[in-house]
């Protein structure tokens, strides 16, 4: 009799072993199939991000690539025009030097209006031409401008003034980088995010194929490791950014 009372006890320790590892498997199968749901959600927020974030890259690198190309035309153009200033110059030098006043007047006049219907603002600055002329007479307001020693100096000598002509491109071609950067970003964290919906996957199938198991310990064995990946993955997956501008309550606005 006392036999009997021991073995109906050790079935009914089993049935209740059996139960509590069952609502344990239940349990975890609900957890992971939602977290589950959030890291591949998640991970296809990163891959659209990456995908605009490239997009965006290019478009902002193919302006970029075009203001250079314009700066680089607009140097050619302001060289082209200093080289005519320089001959001028030459000529009215060489004009005064021999007392061709006529010459000398006619090389100035040229030289004037060149100068003041061509310069841009900054190369003016940089060769100290001003608009404000200290006299009507174009021959007179010349000939000051060239006792001025910017007047003889190459303005392409001036590395900030040559710099001057990409600063937009540059500015573009930075922020090009930036995003650029940011879409490698999304990309691995989308790729992380992957991973963590891989390493579910195998806890739901651990999860899946433990009541398949007769022994008990085989089942504490694929359950233990099932909540210990389950833990890993976890872990990890918070160490992983959010995309950037994430908001829940956005998906749900009007």
């Amino acid at each position: 009799m006392i036999e009997r009372k021991k073995g109906m006890t050790e079935i009914k320790k089993n049935k209740d072993t059996a139960q509590i590892l069952e609502i344990i498997v239940v349990i975890m199968l609900g957890i992971t199939a939602l977290f589950t749901a959030w890291a591949s959600w998640v991970g296809s927020l990163h891959g659209g991000n990456q995908a605009t974030n490239y997009t965006r890259s290019n478009n902002i690198a193919a302006e970029g690539n075009s203001e250079y190309n314009a700066g680089v035309q607009n140097m050619m153009q302001d060289m082209m025009l200093w080289n005519e200033v320089s001959d001028l110059q030459i000529d009215i030098i060489f004009a005064q030097d021999n007392g061709q006043t006529e010459a000398m007047e006619q090389a100035a006049n040229k030289l004037f209006f060149k100068l003041n219907d061509n310069l841009t603002e900054e190369m003016a600055s940089v060769i100290g031409w001003s608009w404000d002329y200290v006299s009507e007479d174009p021959s007179e307001i010349v000939l000051t401008w060239m006792q001025n020693e910017q007047a003889v100096v190459s303005p392409f000598t001036n590395q900030e003034f040559v710099d001057s002509y990409f600063v937009n491109a540059k500015t573009l071609l930075a922020e090009s980088d930036a995003v650029l950067a940011q879409g490698v970003k999304d990309n691995t964290s989308g790729d992380a995010y992957g991973l963590v919906t891989v390493i579910y996957g195998v806890v739901l199938f651990l999860l899946g194929i433990a009541g398949t198991f007769k022994s008990d310990k085989n089942k504490y064995v694929i359950i233990g490791i099932s909540i210990v990946s389950f833990l890993i993955a976890t872990i990890y997956m918070f160490t992983i950014p959010m995309p950037t501008g994430f908001s829940i309550i956005g998906f749900f606005k009007p």
